[in-house]
């Protein structure tokens, strides 16, 4: 299992949100996602590896995360979490927006978004799109 991203997540209100985007925007982030409850924006030029996301609050879990961790591989990575003993605060599962996930409380007591994207079946099927 390899990470292949981390966004760190910034709880905040519905004018925060759009304040943060403004902000955000002087320093060249574009906005990537927009599911009203959670905005990412993302730079234009290296979008996979430069993003913050803004959240008022998580649309199923009970806590918003503080930090989201794309791997390739979610299960084999709950699998860890798992026989490691951590506390898992979110337990896997499918997303309607397009990931599978799971949340962790970390050594530090921050809770980790660990998610992956589901890939529709099918050799000529695309990419799902980046998302938390």
């Amino acid at each position: 299992m390899t990470a292949r991203r981390v966004v760190p997540n910034v709880r905040t209100t519905a004018t925060g949100m759009r304040r943060s985007a403004e902000f955000y925007g002087l320093l060249g982030f574009q906005e990537v996602m927009n599911l009203g409850w959670i905005t990412t924006l993302a730079s234009p030029t290296a979008p996979e590896a430069t993003q913050v996301s803004f959240l008022t609050h998580d649309l199923t879990a009970p806590v918003v995360p503080d930090v989201s961790v794309e791997v390739d591989d979610v299960d084999t990575a709950y699998a860890a979490v798992l026989e490691s003993g951590a506390e898992i605060v979110y337990p896997l599962r499918d997303e309607e927006w397009g990931v599978r996930r799971f949340f962790v409380r970390d050594p530090a007591g921050r809770v980790v978004n660990v998610l992956g994207h589901h890939r529709p079946a099918g050799p000529s099927a695309p990419e799902a799109p980046s998302a938390p």
